[in-house]
């Protein structure tokens, strides 16, 4: 069975796929839920991005798989090693395979379940934000969300 919670956050509508056992998408795409119910496991990402979205959560617990290759599973595992309101550089983050940046930001890309496994965190080597599959203004607005909840780093990202 396939289920979808959609939620209205200060970034738009969000949309929260799962199957019987694990989260395998968080959109900001208008997908098509039409005849999908909600399931304990949608309710319960639903509040914990609401809770992120006040302020109240740093780090999210629940089960999520997303369909990929061997290599982009491995980008998105390390993608959540990266500490709430951190950002890293491409370069950085993809220093144990240098060869490998163009493949990594590529997968970086790819990553599936927004927010959560925190792609919005990896920037330009130049402090510039690049490419995000939600929209730039989106990433500036969760890096500048996750900042001033954590109280690290700029209280204002100048671009």
């Amino acid at each position: 069975m396939k289920y979808a919670s959609n939620i209205e956050s200060p970034i738009g509508k969000i949309t929260i796929l799962a199957d019987d056992d694990c989260v395998y998408a968080i959109t900001f795409s208008d997908e098509d839920t039409d005849g999908l119910s909600e399931s304990e496991l949608t309710k319960n990402v639903a509040q914990q991005l609401a809770a992120y979205f006040r302020g109240d959560l740093k780090h999210f617990s629940f089960p999520m798989k997303q369909k990929g290759t061997e290599f982009q599973q491995d980008v998105w595992q390390n993608l959540l090693n990266i500490p709430f309101g951190e950002t890293t550089s491409y370069a950085k983050f993809s220093a144990h395979h240098p060869l490998a940046i163009r493949a990594i930001a590529a997968a970086n890309g790819k990553n599936n379940i927004a927010i959560v496994v925190p792609c919005h965190r990896v920037i330009g080597s130049n402090g510039k934000l690049v490419g995000y599959a939600g929209g730039l203004w989106r990433k500036q607005w969760l890096l500048q969300h996750e900042q001033e909840i954590s109280k690290q780093g700029q209280t204002a990202l100048k671009f």
